[in-house]
C-alpha cells in the first residue's frame, strides 16, 4: 500500500494538474512559396503533443493545436526557427 501512494504522490507532483489541449495561431512571415506551409506543418507535426496543424499561406500563419503537458508555444516556435521560418504568437493562448 506504501509502494502506491508513493507512486500516486509522485505522479502527482511530476504531472501538470491543469493540462489541458491549446490551439495558437503563430505569424510565419518568411513563408513566400508554395513549398513553405509544407515545411513549416511539417517541422511543427514533429513536436511532441501537437494534435493538429492548419498553415495559411495567403495569411503566412500557422494555427496549432496542440498537449501543454508535453510541448509549449517556445518549442512550437523553436520548431519553425530551425525549419528556417521564425514564428512570432498572434495574440493570446487560447
Amino acid at each position: 500500500m506504501k509502494k502506491l501512494v508513493a507512486l500516486v504522490a509522485l505522479v502527482t507532483l511530476t504531472s501538470p494538474l491543469w493540462a489541458a489541449t491549446q490551439t495558437v495561431t503563430l505569424s510565419v512571415p518568411d513563408m513566400n512559396c508554395a513549398a513553405c506551409p509544407i515545411t513549416v506543418k511539417k517541422a511543427l507535426t514533429k513536436v511532441s503533443g501537437v494534435s493538429k496543424t492548419e498553415v495559411n499561406l495567403d495569411r503566412r500563419e500557422a494555427k496549432v493545436t496542440f498537449d501543454d503537458a508535453k510541448t509549449s508555444v517556445d518549442a512550437l516556435r523553436l520548431a519553425t526557427k530551425d525549419a528556417g521560418y521564425p514564428a512570432t504568437l498572434v495574440g493570446a493562448v487560447k
